[in-house]
């Protein structure tokens, strides 16, 4: 060990601005804040989207549609997915709870059954709603599709 080879240790320089701790901090005075307006005051927060005054972006683009808040929102699940499930697992009764081990779905979802693919085995499943498609598959099979 010689003089040459002697460091800080990690961590200890580079100290972090102290502002507003006096003019001998070199950060007194305005506290790197500037003269005036509102960013110089204490408790001031910049709204989100606030573009310094002129009008917003998003008070600037028309508005159109309508956004129904009564909607239902349905995870969709095709009947080849389940006929892939089954053949997987070998269950010919499927439950939401079956679904969401199997990962398909979450428990927040609502599933709706899809008539996308085909359906070659009997199946008893239950789900929140099923597509005309998709009830007459399960039933020409001898299944049956229940509504929770």
């Amino acid at each position: 060990m010689k003089l040459h080879n002697l460091t800080p240790s990690t961590g200890s320089l580079g100290r972090e601005k102290r502002i507003g701790r006096g003019e001998g901090s070199g950060h007194g005075g305005t506290s790197t804040r500037g003269h005036k307006g509102a960013q110089s005051r204490s408790g001031y927060s910049r709204k989100k989207g606030f573009e310094g005054g002129q009008m917003p972006l998003q008070r600037r683009l028309p508005k159109f549609g309508f956004n129904n808040i009564n909607r239902v929102e349905f995870k969709a699940v095709n009947l080849s997915t389940l006929q892939t499930l089954v053949e997987k697992t070998g269950v010919s009764t499927l439950t939401i709870d079956t679904l969401i081990e199997a990962g398909l779905v979450s428990r927040n979802h609502k599933v709706k059954v899809l008539g996308n693919g085909t359906l070659t085995v009997k199946l008893d499943i239950s789900a929140h709603a099923f597509s005309k498609a998709a009830v007459a598959q399960i039933e020409a099979q001898q299944g049956t599709a229940t509504i929770i």
